[in-house]
């Protein structure tokens, strides 16, 4: 049996039992080597199954989970010792998800051949712990750095108990992990904290782009109790361990190594925070004393899983919108001497510069690029002072589904009249393998100003259109926010085979824009959806139905004319990727009736939680072009 059918070749039986009593800090000599041969088979089997994650093209996270082992190792053995703790490996790095997987299998939740399908669509084995959806996940991680506050409840709600949580230096950069350290050391809470600092994040390594952050004198600085040792020193560990859970109140062990420590291709660079390549896998494993042909007969024989589906109406080619904005900055940067695009644009990364587009300003200018570290909040509001001067700009990126962290910031801004350019890529749910934590639905939640002020939400429809807008926009005065999506888009088409977003267009913002004239009901979308939908209108105008398209790339304005064009129209349908609770089918209906105009009126979006995958999503939320065929079908009867 080869790829997914084959059985799992390490041999999970030789993992031995073990207790550990943490009143005594020196291990056995049979204590270490059982723990050394656990370590060793837990971290062989992380890189074979989270490598399939690489070979079927869903990415993953190797390094992370494959650091910790050492540490859950030890905290399984103390929930074998006594029942003193909360038995719950809660993790405030979400993407480490593999040791939950790995643990539900230990516990006999899964086998461990459905490891084999780590990031799958519909394995439910998505890209953080989901609770109630992975038989054995005892919690949900949500986003990164956002469980110490909550684990500081779990030990206000188990007071006679010790709670752990499994931290990291790049979780720990977040905001809100100080808030808790307050918490936890005014209530002398009996948190207990493991961090794997590695000084390896997405971008890069935190000593060179954050420095001063030094983990043990910030928690110190808190008022915690914290152990630093070399994390791959089990001795040094497991006594640090020890150490901790005596004192009474919280205590840190931060844990020092080498991210991916042993793996030759990855240990020590950025390339180990996400899924350990094939090739590098197999070269480990063999490396490791396993026959070659052990992981090439799985990893070789797992393919990504394509969805063919031949568009009509937009082009076979496709770019990247979340690139393509970082190179649109640069046309404007361009256009500046170096001099004054260092006084005049600040753009702040928040270690997703090679994820969000950021990374074309920071290479071709780097006299406007701030690299910093995972606070979302400091970094957004960074971004606005710096743009408190009316001719001065900030530049501001990350996730959409990070835009909820910072709603707060955002008003702040708006109070203060702060220039600010936003992009949040990853919007949608489009190739979200890391599923539904990491969602970008609720980008209305930008538009929060009262009705006598005015934000700019912007969610271009193609490459050609992100290049239109951020040059429209750049240097506009006040909030403004550009969406993008994970995966990638095609241009749209004309009927006549031509590009509509060509060289002669021009972006206006507030202004909807006919894709196609309809007398039978209109289609209103934007971003991601507008080719999807666009497929969905030309093949029912083939039916006879003479159903018209809209573009709305300004998200957040009515369009006087457009919406009277729409609305005397026998239907409108809303399209989009955004949530279907917050997003624009939830605003378009009141706008319409306060227009006297009643239309029958339908919306369509993201509406339930994630299956996990890539391309799968879309359809999984009924939002590929059958199922808008369908809704059109059902609203032009």
């Amino acid at each position: 049996m080869a790829g997914t059918e084959a059985k799992f070749p390490i041999d999970m039986s030789k993992l031995q039992k073990l207790t550990l009593d943490p009143s005594k800090p020196q291990l056995t000599p049979e204590q270490k080597a059982a723990l050394k041969n656990n370590i060793q088979i837990m971290r062989d089997a992380i890189v074979l199954f989270t490598a399939t994650g690489a070979a079927r093209g869903v990415s993953g996270h190797t390094g992370g989970a494959y650091d910790t082992v050492p540490e859950v190792n030890m905290l399984l053995s103390l929930f074998n010792h006594s029942d003193n703790y909360v038995p719950i490996l809660f993790d405030e790095a979400g993407h480490r998800v593999a040791t939950q997987y790995l643990v539900s299998a230990l516990e006999g939740h899964i086998p461990f051949e459905h490891l084999l399908h780590y990031r799958e669509a519909n394995s439910k084995l998505p890209g953080h712990p989901e609770l109630g959806l992975t038989p054995g996940v005892k919690f949900s991680s949500g986003r990164l750095g956002h469980i110490w506050p909550w684990v500081n409840g779990i030990a206000l709600a188990n007071r006679d108990k010790t709670v752990f949580m499994l931290g990291s230096d790049g979780s720990q950069q977040e905001g809100n992990d100080a808030e808790a350290a307050r918490l936890a050391v005014a209530q002398n809470l009996n948190v207990k904290l493991i961090i794997d600092d590695n000084d390896v994040t997405i971008a890069g390594h935190p000593s060179q782009y954050l420095k001063g952050y030094d983990l043990t004198k910030t928690l110190e600085g808190h008022g915690l109790k914290v152990v630093t040792v070399q994390g791959e020193d089990i001795d040094a560990l497991w006594a640090g361990l020890c150490e901790i859970i005596a004192h009474k109140g919280p205590a840190a062990v931060v844990c020092k190594r080498k991210m991916a420590p042993g793996v030759a291709d990855i240990e020590g660079t950025t390339h180990g925070h996400d899924v350990i390549p094939v090739k590098s896998a197999i070269k480990y494993l063999t490396a490791r004393g396993y026959p070659e042909e052990m992981a090439t007969n799985i990893l070789n024989n797992i393919k990504p899983n394509a969805v063919p589906y031949l568009y009509i109406g937009s082009t076979k080619e496709v770019g990247a919108n979340r690139v393509v904005f970082g190179e649109a900055v640069n046309l404007v940067l361009d256009k500046l001497s170096k001099e004054e695009a260092a006084k005049k644009v600040m753009v702040i990364d928040s270690d997703l510069e090679g994820s969000t587009g950021l990374k074309a300003i920071h290479q071709k200018h780097p006299e406007v690029f701030i690299p910093s570290g995972i606070m979302e909040r400091g970094n957004f509001s960074a971004a606005a002072g710096f743009g408190f001067d009316k001719d001065k700009f900030g530049v501001f990126s990350t996730f959409s589904a990070f835009l909820e962290m910072v709603v707060s910031e955002i008003t702040m801004a708006r109070l203060n009249f702060c220039n600010v350019l936003c992009h949040f890529s990853h919007s949608g749910v489009d190739e979200m393998a890391d599923n539904t934590c990491h969602f970008g639905i609720n980008s209305f939640f930008a538009d929060n100003g009262l009705a006598d002020t005015q934000s700019w939400l912007y969610f271009p429809a193609d490459p050609a259109q992100m290049t239109a807008i951020v040059q429209r926009v750049f240097f506009d005065r006040g909030l403004r926010f550009v969406f993008s999506t994970r995966s990638k888009v095609p241009w749209i088409l004309k009927e006549d085979g031509s590009r509509f977003y060509d060289e002669n267009y021009e972006f206006v913002p507030g202004k909807d824009e006919v894709i196609a004239e309809g007398t039978d009901g209109y289609v209103v979308s934007y971003g991601d959806m507008l080719y999807r939908s666009w497929d969905a209108v030309l093949r029912v105008r083939k039916e006879g139905l003479n159903v018209g398209l809209i573009n709305k790339p300004t998200l957040n304005l009515v369009d006087e004319q457009a919406i009277r064009k729409v609305g005397t129209s026998p239907f409108v349908l809303v399209v989009e990727s955004l949530n279907q609770k917050t997003g624009l089918g939830s605003k378009f209906g009141t706008w319409l009736l306060e227009r006297q105009l009643t239309p029958r009126y339908g919306y369509m979006g993201t509406n339930k939680e994630g299956c996990g995958g890539l391309t799968e999503q879309i359809p999984h939320q009924g939002l590929d072009p059958q199922s808008i065929i369908l809704k059109i079908r059902q609203l032009a009867q």
